[in-house]
């Protein structure tokens, strides 16, 4: 008898399909939506995925000024940053945000996601948020998906 023997491929930068998808956010919650993105941008749902490689599609949101919060973290959510500099700390609420680019909220929920290392950094380039319904991206031919 024969001894079969498989071997694991892992994935590298040439052997990486990479594929372009919209995600519309009208009416969705803003985690569970992130964390959607966040799972395709890192390239998760692929049978290729490999931890260390950026195997992701580059995804496309939409409509990000109609996201919802549950709750009441329109007002009490704190998004602190600080300007490096003495008594520089500075926050903001999800309204304060909104007010300044809905694009941002989103941004930052997909990013909280990401790993904290330069492969999240390079990651999070792949996404691209819009706050109305139109992007500049059609000759990538996206295809939609829903969550």
């Amino acid at each position: 008898m024969e001894s079969i023997s498989y071997k694991t491929q892992s994935a590298n930068k040439a052997t990486v399909q990479r594929g372009w998808v919209v995600v519309d956010a009208d009416s969705q919650i803003l985690g569970r939506l992130a964390s959607q993105v966040a799972r395709i941008i890192r390239g998760k749902h692929k049978a290729s995925y490999t931890p260390h490689v950026d195997c992701g599609d580059r995804v496309i949101v939409i409509n990000a000024d109609k996201i919802r919060l549950t709750g009441k973290k329109w007002d009490n959510k704190q998004y602190i940053r600080h300007t490096g500099y003495p008594g520089g700390q500075r926050v903001a609420t999800p309204k304060q945000l909104k007010a300044k680019s809905a694009s941002l909220i989103v941004e930052s929920a997909v990013r909280g996601m990401l790993p904290k290392n330069r492969l999240g950094r390079k990651l999070f380039k792949n996404l691209y948020v819009y706050n109305d319904g139109a992007h500049p991206h059609e000759a990538q031919n996206p295809k939609e998906v829903k969550f």
